[in-house]
């Protein structure tokens, strides 16, 4: 088989040569049209400079480490721990008191005066009462039947008792004698029938026993009169001892009498004793609330008194707030200066909350949190408003971020970070916080730097610079 020769390709021009040979038909440039030329470009530079949008000036914070508290702010007041509200013990002219508020008293010390005249007549009027009374209660006696007359309706019945009985055996005696009569006339019947005796015997019989007849009946009635004489003097005797008995409740009147009278007098003399009012404590006067002379009622309040250097704080907050108290708690009392807040200690809780009306109107439920000076309270007096700070976390060496830093996105918080003059959007999980710090547990690191209340206009990539 024979093989043909293979044809050769044509040279192709390099492209040295053709670059070459295109600029060769190029005009050349003059000087002039070479300024112009980059009088343009830089022209256009410094437009596309100009209109390039500047860096947005911000606030920048680092996140650091350090000390973190969590505190519930609140107003209080201050109080005496002890306050003894006097009060008039009885009814009267109260004199002029002379004590002044912060006066300092001793126990025991006489603040208030009332008239004890009235007081004192009033007794010597319930003791004329009281002789008035026993008085009484003494003449009952003569009111009683004497002995002598008891005695002698006793007697009395005696000798109706006796007649009775006499009376009674002289029917006794009749009967018999009648029935003896009945049997002669009988027997002179029968005699004169048999014409044995004559008929004036036999009228004699009859009339004899006619005659006993009539004596019975007389001798009845005389018992009849003697029972009647023993009711009469029993019924006698009966009323004597009633009147014996009836003064009795006489004695139980005027007893239960000098009893009421003698239970106002020992009451009066009490208060007789009393119109001296004296200090139950010492201490100060807190307030004086009845200074004039005037009559005065039992009970009304006369002045407070009570120890300024016991004091106690009582701060009211909201209940979901005290859920964060116990006690135990740290309180921090601003002095309303730069020195250092005073420190107190929550001693208790109230056990039940109360409704209050917020500024704005609105119910609120708060409970009293009852806190006690730790350090000496220095210039602060009784019901004097204070600013508190309660303590209910701390620690430290906590990483943590300002809360101005931070905003809601989506569910998760989230703060731009300053890196390479741009913000850059970071998500964060955080713990505790305070009123101008958080606690941050995962998403930024101590040094970093973040942006203060950032707005809409920051975007994540945005060029940013500290103002």
């Amino acid at each position: 088989m024979k093989l043909l020769p293979v044809p050769k390709k044509p040279n192709k021009p390099q492209p040295t040569e053709v670059k070459q040979e295109w600029r060769s038909h190029l005009p050349k440039p003059s000087r002039k049209q070479i300024i112009y030329t980059a009088i343009v470009l830089v022209t256009i530079i410094l437009v596309v400079w100009a209109f390039r949008p500047a860096p947005l000036g911000v606030d920048i914070a680092t996140v650091r480490r350090g000390e973190l508290q969590v505190t519930v702010n609140a107003e209080g007041k201050t109080r005496v721990g002890d306050r003894f509200v006097v009060s008039a013990p009885v009814d009267g002219r109260l004199a002029r008191i002379k004590l002044d508020e912060g006066d300092r008293i001793e126990q025991g010390t006489v603040i208030a005066r009332i008239d004890p005249l009235p007081l004192t007549a009033s007794v010597k009027e319930a003791l004329g009462r009281l002789e008035e009374w026993r008085a009484q209660r003494e003449g009952v006696a003569t009111q009683r039947p004497k002995a002598a007359t008891l005695e002698q309706a006793r007697k009395r019945i005696q000798v109706a008792v006796t007649a009775k009985k006499q009376a009674q055996a002289k029917v006794a005696e009749i009967q018999a004698a009648l029935e003896q009569a009945r049997r002669d006339r009988q027997r002179a019947q029968k005699l004169h029938a048999t014409g044995a005796i004559p008929r004036k015997d036999k009228e004699t019989a009859q009339l004899n026993e006619i005659t006993k007849a009539k004596e019975l009946e007389t001798a009845k009635l005389a018992v009849k009169s003697a029972t009647s004489e023993v009711e009469v003097a029993r019924d006698a005797l009966t009323v004597l001892q009633k009147e014996q008995q009836d003064p009795d409740y006489l004695l139980k009147v005027y007893s239960a009498r000098i009893a009421s009278v003698e239970a106002e007098l020992e009451k009066l003399r009490d208060e007789a004793k009393r119109t001296d009012i004296t200090s139950p404590v010492g201490g100060q006067v807190l307030r004086i609330l009845q200074k004039s002379a005037q009559f005065v009622k039992s009970g009304t309040a006369l002045l407070e008194l009570g120890d300024v250097s016991q004091l106690e704080l009582v701060i009211d907050v909201l209940s979901t707030d005290a859920l964060k108290i116990k006690p135990g708690d740290r309180i921090l009392i601003s002095q309303g200066t730069e020195q250092q807040p005073l420190l107190g200690k929550v001693r208790l809780l109230e056990p039940s909350a109360f409704t209050k009306v917020s500024a704005l109107g609105v119910e609120e439920q708060r409970v009293n949190v009852i806190g006690d000076f730790v350090d000496s309270p220095g210039s602060f007096g009784d019901a004097y408003r204070v600013d508190v700070q309660i303590v209910v976390w701390e620690a430290k060496d906590i990483l943590q971020v300002p809360l101005s830093a931070l905003f809601r996105c989506g569910k998760s918080w989230c703060t731009f970070v300053v890196k390479d003059g741009k913000a850059r959007l970071r998500q964060i999980h955080l713990g505790h916080r305070s009123d101008f710090d958080a606690e941050v547990h995962q998403g930024l690191e101590a040094g970093e730097q973040v942006i203060l209340h950032p707005t809409e206009k920051i975007d994540a990539g945005s060029r940013v610079k500290k103002r």
